[in-house]
C-alpha cells in the first residue's frame, strides 16, 4: 500500500499558498504573472519616487512646520515665513531650478541633509535643520542666514552679507515682510 500523506501535506500547503496570496483558479498563470509583475512594479515606482499624490492642506503643512521648528530649537514663524516664500506651503512645487517641495530644497542639500525632498515631512525637517545651521553660522543674524538660504552660504560670505543677486534682495525682503506679519498676528 502506497502511503499518500507526504502528498496530501504537499497539496494542502499548496492550498493555504493559494489563499495566502489570494490566486483565483479561473486565471491563467501567465495572468496571475503579469498582475504580482504589474504590482511589484506599482509599489516599486511609488516607493523609488515617494512623491504624494497630491498635496496636503496648508493647515496641515503649517502644523507640520511648527512642530518641526519646536523640535529643532528654530523660531516657527520664521521657518512658517521661508515656506510661505518658497512655495506657498505646496509639497508639490518645483522651482525652475530644481527646488522640491514645501520648503524648496536643492537635490543636493537634500542629499547631503540625508533627508528625502518628496516626503513632506522629511522636506520640513531638512529646510528647517538647514535655516537652523544658517542661523547658527552667522551668530542668529536672520538676513544672512535667509540670504544664505536663498544664495548659498559661499555668495553671503563672499559679498559679506546679502549678495547683489535681485532674486536674493527681494526674497529676503519677502520673508522678512511674512516673518514681522505673522509675529503680529
Amino acid at each position: 500500500m502506497v502511503d499518500l500523506t507526504g502528498i496530501q501535506r504537499v497539496i494542502a500547503r499548496i492550498e493555504e499558498i493559494k489563499a495566502r496570496f489570494n490566486v483565483n483558479r479561473e486565471k491563467s498563470f501567465g495572468g496571475i504573472l503579469e498582475n504580482a509583475i504589474n504590482e511589484y512594479e506599482t509599489k516599486l515606482n511609488k516607493e523609488k519616487d515617494n512623491v504624494p499624490e497630491g498635496d496636503i492642506s496648508e493647515k496641515k503643512a503649517k502644523e507640520i512646520i511648527k512642530r518641526t521648528a519646536r523640535a529643532l530649537g528654530v523660531d516657527a514663524d520664521l521657518a512658517l515665513a521661508v515656506a510661505k516664500a518658497e512655495s506657498n506651503f505646496r509639497q508639490n512645487a518645483v522651482s525652475n531650478k530644481g527646488a522640491v517641495g514645501i520648503m524648496q530644497l536643492m537635490p543636493t542639500t537634500a542629499t547631503s541633509l540625508g533627508v528625502n525632498p518628496y516626503d513632506i515631512k522629511e522636506n520640513v525637517l531638512g529646510g528647517v535643520f538647514y535655516l537652523k545651521n544658517l542661523l547658527e553660522r552667522y551668530d542668529g543674524d536672520v538676513v544672512k542666514a535667509l540670504a544664505a538660504y536663498n544664495a548659498g552660504p559661499f555668495s553671503v560670505e563672499k559679498h559679506g552679507g546679502i549678495p547683489p543677486f535681485r532674486e536674493t534682495q527681494e526674497y529676503v525682503e519677502k520673508v522678512m515682510k511674512y516673518y514681522m506679519s505673522m509675529k503680529e498676528n
